[in-house]
């Protein structure tokens, strides 16, 4: 165990204690194990441990290409259906000639209700509609008691026509970086094309995230999967890391949301 935890960060460890127990849940019983809503490098984390076992895990968020999404691990024998998932996607009701929706508003008063992030998955907004998935352990309770953002009265109503999903088509473009390192401050130097000090100074201003936590040390390493949001720049995704170049610089294929 001790040579798994130093391909991860300290940090991580509880998480991967977690999936660990996961494991020997799935192993000890012969039952799948349904998780909460992860993000992606949660889901990094636990297929490298799912692979490394004689189980197999798969993943769902509600909506295409969904982003945060709930994992079962279970034994080869079983074969996993969409109702395994228990995911319940909602729409907003709102006066919209009136009103423009943000994100940040909606999981914030989602957030109000006393339900942890882990219960939600991706919200989705478009001119025509809001849309976001939560747990369906939950859902009862958010149809009930979800009624406002911010100062707006809401209801929500269940979405159960598959046509009426919101499908959003992300756009990522990628680009290798040849950096010297994978500390933050170098990552962001090259993602927003500044000085390593003017990464610095983004970094010590909390105006980097990474996997939706602002991170404030310049010295925090960057690894696959991570999402990093750097404040006026854009938002990013590593999506490899290549090794590196004879000159000992780092090849890393990076994402940036269009």
């Amino acid at each position: 165990m001790e040579s798994f935890f130093q391909h991860f960060r300290k940090e991580e460890q509880p998480f991967i204690e977690k999936v660990n127990s996961w494991v020997k849940e799935v192993e000890d019983t012969y039952a799948p194990k349904l998780t909460e809503f992860l993000d992606p490098r949660q889901r990094f984390i636990t297929k490298s441990i799912v692979r490394n076992s004689d189980l197999v895990m798969a993943s769902e968020g509600g909506f295409p290409d969904a982003e945060r999404k709930r994992v079962l691990i279970y034994p080869d024998y079983y074969t996993p259906s969409e109702d395994d998932f228990q995911i319940s996607l909602y729409q907003v009701q709102y006066p919209q000639k009136f009103v423009n929706m943000k994100h940040s508003q909606l999981l914030g008063s989602l957030l109000s209700l006393g339900i942890d992030r882990s219960r939600f998955g991706d919200i989705r907004i478009t001119e025509e509609a809001v849309q976001f998935a939560v747990t369906a352990e939950v859902s009862e309770y958010i149809h009930v008691n979800f009624t406002q953002v911010g100062k707006v009265k809401v209801s929500v109503q269940p979405v159960l026509n598959a046509a009426e999903v919101i499908d959003v088509q992300e756009e990522w473009t990628e680009e290798m970086h040849i950096i010297s390192s994978l500390r933050l401050d170098t990552v962001v130097a090259s993602l927003a094309k500044c000085s390593r000090a003017k990464a610095s100074s983004l970094i010590k201003g909390e105006k980097v995230k990474v996997n939706w936590a602002i991170i404030d040390q310049q010295a925090f390493e960057v690894e696959e999967q991570d999402i990093l949001s750097v404040r006026g720049f854009g938002r990013y995704k590593i999506i490899g890391i290549e090794g590196r170049t004879r000159k000992d610089k780092i090849r890393v294929v990076i994402g940036a949301l269009v």
